[in-house]
C-alpha cells in the first residue's frame, strides 16, 4: 500500500473545504471499503481525513411525522438492531444484516456503505487487464470476459459492473433522500438519482462532487415500508455479494396489492427500480401467481444479459416474486 497521512476532522465545514481544495484528500469513517480499495491499488489518496468525531452525524431518529432520519456516521449494526427500524422498515434492517460480517457492520457507516465501489474483479485485482474504472479510456475487459456476476440492465460498452450495496437497494425502493453538505451549501439528492449508470464515464459512481460530504439519509414515511422484505440470492450463504437481490415493500387491501415498491441489486451499475412491474402489480392478488409473474416480467423486457449471466434474467424474476409474497405475508 502506498504511504499516506491521517488527520482527524473536528469541524464539518473545515473538513469539506479541505477535501474540496485538495484532490489527494479522502474522507474516512469506518474505512471498510476504502482501505480495501487502497490495498488493491484502486484508490490512492495521500491524506485520509477521519470524520468520526464530527458532531450530530450518528443519530437514529423517528421524527413526529414518521420520517426516519439516519446520520451518515450511524453504524450499520446499530441501524439494523434499532427497534423502530426493525418494526417499521424490516427490509432496511434485513438489507443491513445480509451485508458483510458482524465485525464489519460494527465499523461500517451508513454514508460509507452507499459510497462503496463495485466488486468487479477486473477493477479490484489490478492485474493489468483493461478497466475503465481503474484507468479511464483503457476499455472494459468484462464486456467479453468473465461476466457471470455482472449487469443485465443499464450497462454500456465502457462498463458492465454492478453496484454492491444491499442497503442501497432498500433505500431506492423507499425513495430515500441523501442529505449532503458542501462548500456551496446543503442539498438533498433523491436516492434514485444519487448513483450513476456507467455511460462513457464509469469511473464516476455517483453525483457527489469534491468538497461534498454526506451528513444524513432521510426516509419518508410510506404505508408500504412496514410490510416489506429484502431477499438476497448469492453463491454462498455467508459473507458474499448478491447475484441478484430484491427489496419489496407492499401495501395490501385484503389479499390484493394496493401499492408496491420494488428495487433490485446485482443487476446494474446502480440499484435498479422496477417501475413497470410496480404499475402492473396494482390490484393483483397475491394468490394469483401467473398474474404476478406476468406483471414482474414487464420490467425485464429490456434486460440485456451478457455472455455468462443470462441466467440472471430468470433468477431475478423469481427473486422478485418470492420477496413480494414474503412481504405480503407480513400484514
Amino acid at each position: 500500500m502506498h504511504p499516506f497521512a491521517v488527520s482527524r476532522a473536528a469541524d464539518a465545514r473545515d473538513a469539506i473545504v479541505t477535501q474540496g481544495n485538495d484532490p489527494s484528500v479522502a474522507f474516512i469513517a469506518g474505512g471498510t471499503d476504502l482501505v480495501g480499495l487502497m490495498k488493491d491499488g484502486a484508490a490512492t489518496p495521500l491524506h485520509l481525513l477521519d470524520i468520526n468525531a464530527l458532531p450530530d452525524m450518528a443519530a437514529i431518529e423517528i421524527r413526529s411525522d414518521g420520517t426516519l432520519q439516519l446520520g451518515a456516521l450511524a453504524r450499520m449494526s446499530d441501524v439494523a438492531a434499532h427497534p423502530a427500524v426493525r418494526r417499521g422498515y424490516p427490509m432496511l434492517s434485513e438489507s443491513l444484516l445480509f451485508a458483510a460480517s458482524g465485525q464489519l457492520r460494527n465499523m461500517a457507516s451508513m454514508g460509507g456503505n452507499i459510497m462503496q465501489r463495485t466488486r468487479c474483479a477486473y477493477f479490484r485485482d489490478g492485474d493489468g487487464l483493461p478497466c475503465n474504472k481503474r484507468t479511464p479510456g483503457s476499455g472494459c475487459a468484462a464486456v467479453r470476459g468473465l461476466n457471470r456476476t455482472h449487469a443485465i440492465f443499464g450497462w454500456s460498452e465502457s462498463c458492465v459492473a454492478t453496484h454492491p450495496s444491499d442497503l442501497a437497494v432498500a433505500l431506492t425502493a423507499l425513495d430515500a433522500i441523501v442529505q449532503v453538505r458542501g462548500v456551496a451549501g446543503d442539498r438533498e439528492i433523491p436516492f434514485q438519482r444519487f448513483h450513476r449508470l456507467p455511460g462513457n464515464a464509469p469511473e464516476t459512481d455517483n453525483v457527489l462532487g469534491r468538497g461534498e460530504l454526506i451528513v444524513g439519509i432521510q426516509i419518508p414515511p410510506r404505508p408500504e415500508a412496514r410490510t416489506s422484505h429484502y431477499l438476497k440470492v448469492r453463491d454462498r450463504q455467508s459473507y458474499e455479494f448478491a447475484l441478484v437481490s430484491t427489496a419489496a415493500a407492499v401495501a395490501i387491501n385484503g389479499n390484493r396489492i394496493r401499492s408496491v415498491r420494488l428495487a433490485m441489486g446485482g443487476v446494474a451499475h446502480k440499484p435498479w427500480r422496477l417501475h413497470e412491474a410496480e404499475a402492473a402489480l396494482s390490484g393483483a392478488s397475491l394468490d394469483d401467481e401467473m398474474s404476478l409473474k406476468a406483471a414482474i416480467a414487464r420490467s425485464f423486457i429490456n434486460a440485456r444479459p451478457l455472455a455468462h449471466n443470462a441466467f440472471k434474467v430468470e433468477l431475478a424474476q423469481r427473486c422478485v416474486l418470492r420477496a413480494l409474497r414474503t412481504a405480503g405475508a407480513r400484514t
